[in-house]
């Protein structure tokens, strides 16, 4: 029921309280825009910060050092009573997520932008009403704006969500005990991820994925190290499979069609479904502000990410992928550069991509078969971490390092690291591939010894036919 409307007009309203959005909203406050920005959720921080990229990221480090914990004693160190109190650790996760979204809203305020929580819809191009959980409605008219909603879990029809059998990757970051039979329907990022998590944590853990190898669109090998070492870790990894649906509740049970055997029922406690995500634009009333999606339901944008109504902007997710937080932030700084009338646009090459398994994999640009594709004969250079002083003495010999560049030119084109850290790896080849650098660029930048950073190095030596520490390859 509503209880009451108010009125309240702005230079700039933000329609979503994410890495895009508040973001945005900050930068435009730091310039001294009169700023509104709408979150329908009680924190700020979106997806990423509640339910995504930090506490996936916490709950997978707490993972990693119980495990490194139970297996020390090759190291020589020997630890006992070692146990695990998942509701402690998920409470340490809550911390960490509070500490940054109260973190995002004391900067809001403190840039001079009003945060309004509730549901926003646009009535009009150039209008928003705002309905709170109470009920209260706030009219809000806006001079421009910024659609910043992001995405949601897709809707698959025979995996629906009940939160507490059948579950995505939101209610999986608060499980506070263990499923001791865990079914993960999809090999994509988020999948992986919290398999290896759960797996860690002492789940059975069985993956089920429909294409023939993990990763199919990076560099088989990136999806061969991947899956060797998931079915290491103990991981029922299961690919070539087609999950057809949850087909009872209590317990779930899982339908799965193999081209070679017919259907299968695995019965789980949990199942995880991890099947993508979509632009959430549903009950936007983007047609009463003259906008309309694309075919895939994102909002088409030009260059500066204006739409359509050029007066309205849209980042992040909601404007097209890759749907990356990262992405996000660099879409928020053109849209607020655009907004003030200075020069402008999202032209950058690449945009680095990780997934945050054991070991990491992490890439920007282009791959071999990408470059083909291209045209362009590729020069590639590996190096493996087996033969990194400071991936053994890390215990993290698992993974490589692979530099792909134009054969004729030299010009670096793409880099693929997997392997401990290859999250913070990647931003060398990212910078590499963005300022135009040339293998014999990189190759004269001295890396200090001993570091994971030194295989990047020592992958751009190999292409040139330089490498020292592990052998050229002939011909």
């Amino acid at each position: 029921m509503v209880v009451g409307t108010l009125q309240r007009s702005c230079q700039v309203a933000v329609v979503g309280g994410g890495p895009g959005g508040y973001l945005a909203a900050i930068r435009l406050g730091q310039e001294g825009r009169d700023v509104v920005l709408v979150e329908k959720e009680p924190a700020l921080g979106g997806i990423c910060l509640n339910e995504g990229c930090i506490p996936s990221k916490a709950l997978l480090h707490a993972a990693e050092v119980y495990t490194a914990t139970r297996h020390a004693s090759e190291m020589g160190i020997e630890v006992s009573g070692v146990s695990l109190d998942v509701g402690r650790m998920v409470a340490w996760k809550d911390r960490i997520v509070k500490r940054l979204t109260d973190g995002v809203r004391t900067l809001s305020e403190k840039n001079g932008v009003e945060v309004l929580h509730g549901t926003a819809r646009f009535t009009s191009p150039h209008d928003l009403e705002v309905l709170s959980a109470d009920g209260e409605v706030v009219r809000l008219s806006f001079e421009e704006a910024i659609v910043a909603t992001g995405s949601v879990p897709a809707r698959v029809p025979g995996f629906e969500l009940d939160g507490t059998r059948v579950i995505g990757s939101r209610e999986a970051l608060s499980l506070t005990e263990v499923p001791r039979r865990l079914v993960v329907v999809g090999g994509g990022y988020i999948g992986l991820e919290l398999g290896s998590l759960f797996r860690k944590l002492g789940s059975e853990v069985t993956l089920l994925e429909s294409a023939e190898t993990l990763l199919p669109r990076l560099d088989p090998e990136v999806g061969q190290a991947l899956g060797r070492r998931m079915r290491a870790l103990g991981v029922d990894v299961r690919l070539g499979v087609r999950a057809r649906g949850v087909v009872q509740r209590d317990p779930p049970v899982v339908e799965v069609e193999r081209p070679e055997s017919g259907v299968e029922r695995l019965e789980a406690d949990v199942v995880l479904v991890c099947l993508g995500r979509a632009p959430l634009t549903e009950g936007l009333g983007l047609e009463a502000a003259g906008l309309s999606t694309d075919a895939r339901g994102f909002l088409p944008v030009d260059a500066a990410l204006r739409t359509a109504r050029p007066w309205i902007r849209a980042i992040g997710d909601v404007a097209g992928p890759p749907l990356l937080a990262h992405k996000a932030y660099r879409e928020a700084k053109v849209a607020v550069e655009s907004m003030l009338g200075r020069r402008a646009e999202f032209d950058n090459l690449v945009i680095p991509a990780v997934i945050y398994t054991d070991p990491e994999v992490a890439w920007a640009g282009m791959g071999e078969a990408e470059a083909r594709a291209a045209g362009i004969r590729p020069r590639v250079g590996t190096f493996p971490l087996r033969a990194s002083g400071r991936a053994l003495t890390l215990a993290a010999p698992d993974g490589f390092v692979k530099t792909i560049a134009d054969d004729a030119t030299g010009r670096i084109l793409g880099m693929i690291v997997v392997g401990a850290n290859a999250s913070e790896l990647i931003a060398e080849g990212t910078l590499a591939i963005e300022m135009g650098a040339f293998l014999d660029d990189v190759a004269a930048v001295i890396h200090p010894h001993p570091t994971l950073s030194e295989g990047i190095l020592e992958s751009v030596d190999a292409a040139l036919g330089q490498a020292v520490h592990v052998l050229n390859p002939k011909g």
